[in-house]
């Protein structure tokens, strides 16, 4: 894999985790938490799932692309839900097992298909897919832009694209910037606001939604299914890794308590004049 020393060591955490997540205790908390059990690592409960779904819209015969889709939630749900053929992009590649095999046994009625893929450099023609989907997967990357323009690049001129992303709030002094960076996913900071960067990447903005609250509550439940479970979380993940999981979600819940960090749904269609 490409990337510095400190992505390279997230990656391994990612590829490591999927697997992980797969365990039953881990799946009873995501069903409790997000309602799903799919080994998701992104904050998409059910209930939003099924937002962006009618957000979405699409057909059976539609090509939908899920980037950083991990284990497959949601996009093998959403490609149930809508019967469109689905493509799973992320780094991986046990995740990526992980949802073919759960896409089979879902049964959803359209295709669905995996590539191991660098968001920022996506291996598509231009124009291929009717919509696009990522959740929660800017926030763990560096290049935001570069992933935006390769999305941009892929979709059809009269597509779409709907994400999830956790952000910085805007406008904190240095120290509380710094902080709000320590409690959120490894490369929340930013280059300049979403609006900002979706306009230069070539798109338009349809619709913002802040997500915030119900990402405070999400948190806050899962921190108190792992705490209540912990003996069987600390044997799936070792007693350090949990107790540092449990660490990190602590910090997430004090941040958004403290107004640092936020949580948005963007949809977006491309601008016609720019690929």
């Amino acid at each position: 894999m490409r990337g510095t020393p400190e992505q390279q060591v997230i990656y391994r955490r990612f590829a490591k985790k999927y697997e992980l997540l797969q365990a039953d205790v881990m799946r009873r908390i995501e069903r409790s938490v997000c309602g799903c059990d799919y080994g998701a690592t992104s904050w998409t409960t059910l209930a939003e799932a099924r937002i962006i779904s009618g957000m979405l819209a699409l057909e059976p015969g539609d090509q939908l692309l899920d980037v950083g889709s991990g284990s497959g939630w949601p996009g093998i749900y959403l490609a149930k839900e809508m019967g469109c053929d689905v493509a799973m992009t992320d780094l991986p590649l046990g995740g990526l097992r992980i949802a073919l095999d759960r896409a089979k046994a879902d049964k959803i009625g359209g295709a669905s298909w995996a590539s191991v893929a660098d968001a920022a450099t996506l291996p598509f023609r231009n124009g291929i897919f009717d919509a696009i989907f990522h959740s929660d997967v800017l926030c763990c990357l560096t290049e935001k832009l570069a992933v935006l323009k390769s999305c941009r690049r892929v979709v059809r001129v009269d597509g779409k694209m709907v994400f999830s992303v956790i952000l910085i709030t805007p406008g904190l002094a240095d120290a509380e910037y710094e902080r709000a960076a320590a409690s959120g996913p490894p490369f929340v900071s930013a280059d300049g606001l979403y609006p900002e960067m979706l306009d230069r990447a070539g798109w338009d903005l349809t619709d913002r939604r802040d997500l915030t609250a119900d990402y405070e509550k999400t948190v806050g439940h899962m921190l108190d299914q792992l705490e209540r479970h912990a003996d069987e979380v600390d044997a799936v993940f070792g007693e350090d890794d949990a107790a540092q999981e449990r660490a990190r979600r602590r910090a997430t819940v004090d941040a958004l308590g403290q107004g640092l960090v936020r949580r948005e749904l963007f949809s977006v269609g491309p601008r016609p004049d720019k690929r």
